[in-house]
């Protein structure tokens, strides 16, 4: 077991949030198991790797630890949390960010005018994440504290890029709902939520906004960095009031911060995306985004 710092699990970690919320976890100090599939560059369609998120885990304090997994494998997500549980006696802080990603997604056109493919976003991304969650959940319990977190985004209650980006987004906002209900009826000190993340300085979404400049100016100066996220996931994690506060909840991350006065890159506070979001949709009013 590591002797400084908490130990985390960071999926689909290569690039985008998942690459910058595991630099956020390392800067805090921890140890910070980074998977994805992209090994070497020039593999994906967007620059990244494991290996080089390891390394600037690494470099901003804490400890990275690359591990090749295709979470549509199930036997290889068992294999992670059973290496993780070996190596490190416990896994505190899991985030569940790994999704199938293609430029189809974002292209032109109807859903039924795009590859068939983009429905894995069903697989990888939503039920991968119970997957991940099914098996360090346990371990979580067990040692009486933990912290599971999905990446989400206003996507899960308005028009954003189709319906299978969209039914994956509603469908961790409500698992983390869910698994937040059979956490408290346990009694357990493990809480799930969901954290909406507003647009990001993500390799993808810069890349596009490079491309097409017009349709994409809105957004000049409104991105949120890919590491606040870990930076609200850390604090919720250190919260006394984890359970009442966070257990079972949908956020938005920018409000969060504001709560409790985490400020961004360049020390400002993100926009809220509830100013473009409908406050009326189902997920504010059933899973009570805060």
């Amino acid at each position: 077991m590591t002797e400084n710092g908490q130990i985390a699990l960071v999926t689909g970690a290569s690039r985008g949030a998942g690459r910058g919320i595991a630099r956020a976890l390392g800067s805090h100090g921890c140890t910070v198991y980074v998977t994805g599939r992209t090994l070497n560059p020039g593999d994906a369609e967007v620059p990244g790797t494991i290996f080089a998120t390891a390394q600037e885990v690494t470099e901003a304090g804490g400890k990275g630890i690359a591990v090749k997994c295709d979470h549509a494998n199930d036997a290889e997500v068992k294999a992670l949390i059973e290496r993780i549980i070996d190596e490190q006696g416990r896994l505190d802080i899991l985030v569940n960010n790994a999704c199938y990603q293609s430029h189809a997604i974002s292209a032109p056109g109807q859903f039924w005018e795009k590859p068939l493919e983009i429905a894995e976003m069903m697989n990888v991304g939503l039920r991968s994440g119970f997957v991940a969650s099914w098996y360090a959940a346990p371990h979580m319990v067990k040692q009486e504290k933990g912290l599971i977190v999905f990446t989400s985004s206003p996507g899960a209650a308005h028009y954003c890029f189709g319906p299978c980006y969209g039914a994956q987004k509603a469908g961790v906002d409500k698992m983390a709902h869910d698994m937040g209900v059979d956490f408290s009826d346990a009694g357990a000190n493990v809480a799930a939520v969901s954290i909406w993340m507003g647009p990001l300085t993500t390799e993808r979404l810069l890349e596009m906004m490079e491309a097409a400049p017009d349709k994409f100016s809105h957004l000049e100066g409104k991105l949120e960095s890919t590491e606040y996220t870990g930076h609200i996931a850390w604090a919720m994690f250190n919260d006394p009031d984890l359970m009442d506060r966070w257990n079972g909840k949908v956020v938005i991350g920018a409000e969060v911060g504001r709560e409790i006065g985490l400020m961004d890159v360049g020390d400002k506070y993100p926009l809220s995306v509830r100013s473009t979001t409908a406050t009326d949709t189902p997920v504010f009013a059933k899973y009570k985004v805060k």
